[in-house]
């Protein structure tokens, strides 16, 4: 395999604005996954869009209208497609900014494009038109007690939303979220499931302990010899903690997906082998997402696998530029 030196600094020169796309219901848990990327590459070349930002509504006027911000027509997706085809140009934008902790709109602000352009929301990739803008898409879908347990401690938490009102408006939203949100599952170039885990629903709460399971369609650009290394020493002498590791094929949405699913817990020392091989075989780094964690989670190993997969494709979209003829 031929090396790309530096290849932080080649995306650093480059013109070239690598645009994710990330949906998912409010509170299931996109900004944990979108975050990998960031810590690998660094503010210098990351930035983060919310959708949010592009409600049309705030939280009083939905309410009075009863609404929720699920629907298409209560964003504007016109203004969100014409500011990432901006930024994709390397464009500067003037961005409206949702207030949720008070759930009112704040001053625009301006903002320049970075490397990589994270969109993170509701309805990122929602219409056609948008999704032909992104270089890689996420969705992430946790089953819904879980996304419910999460969603009641951060905005009751975080948001200063009201309990009750909060109940029934999750409600109200199951209906939108099958219309309006869940369609975008099937066109995301990863899907990624959450569960609690078979060790008992109490890990998730305790120990962020989860059954995650990432899938996606046959790839079509791999670098070879990313390994899963599993320390049999560590495994039946040190080892205190249970895991599952399997692998499934799936059709989700009518497509058949290769599924990696892991549960539990692994030693630190698995994962940072997995860091060291993908800054071996791409040249990125340093990838250290989890100093200092005394244990590794499904949810950790998912996070790793996909910045290695949204690296291959940024590696790619770069093999391509360069074997380009001249003319």
């Amino acid at each position: 395999m031929e090396t790309i030196r530096n290849f932080s600094d080649t995306i650093r020169i480059s013109p070239y604005i690598f645009v994710i796309g990330v949906a998912g219901d409010s509170g299931s848990g996109k900004t944990t996954f979108s975050r990998a990327i960031s810590d690998i590459f660094g503010e210098e070349l990351v930035m983060t869009i919310a959708v949010d930002d592009y409600h049309l509504y705030d939280r009083k006027t939905r309410a009075e209208m009863g609404i929720t911000p699920l629907l298409l027509s209560g964003n504007n997706l016109a203004l969100l497609e014409e500011h990432i085809a901006d930024l994709k140009a390397g464009k500067e934008i003037v961005k409206p900014v949702y207030d949720h902790a008070h759930g009112v709109f704040a001053k625009p602000e301006k903002i320049s494009p970075k490397k990589f352009v994270i969109v993170e929301g509701l309805h990122p990739y929602a219409t056609e038109n948008l999704r032909k803008l992104y270089d890689y898409t996420i969705f992430v879908d946790p089953d819904y007690n879980v996304k419910y347990d999460w969603k009641i401690r951060r905005d009751v938490g975080k948001r200063n939303y009201d309990r009750k009102t909060l109940l029934r408006e999750m409600e109200i939203r199951k209906t939108d979220y099958i219309q309006f949100i869940k369609p975008q599952r099937k066109t995301a170039d990863a899907l990624i499931e959450i569960s609690y885990s078979s060790y008992g629903k109490k890990e998730g709460e305790l120990r962020n302990v989860y059954q995650v399971t990432l899938s996606m369609p046959a790839q079509e650009y791999c670098f070879e010899d990313i390994e899963l290394n599993i320390d049999l020493c560590d495994l039946f002498k040190k080892s205190t903690h249970n895991f599952n590791l399997s692998c499934i094929s799936h059709t989700p949405d009518e497509q058949v997906m290769r599924g990696l699913i892991v549960d539990g817990e692994l030693t630190p020392d698995t994962i940072h082998k997995i860091e060291r091989q993908i800054e071996y075989q791409t040249n990125v780094g340093p990838v250290n997402l989890f100093q200092g964690q005394s244990h590794i989670t499904g949810t950790d190993l998912i996070r790793l696998i996909l910045s290695w997969q949204i690296i291959n494709r940024r590696i790619s979209i770069s093999k391509r530029e360069t074997d380009k003829p001249v003319t």
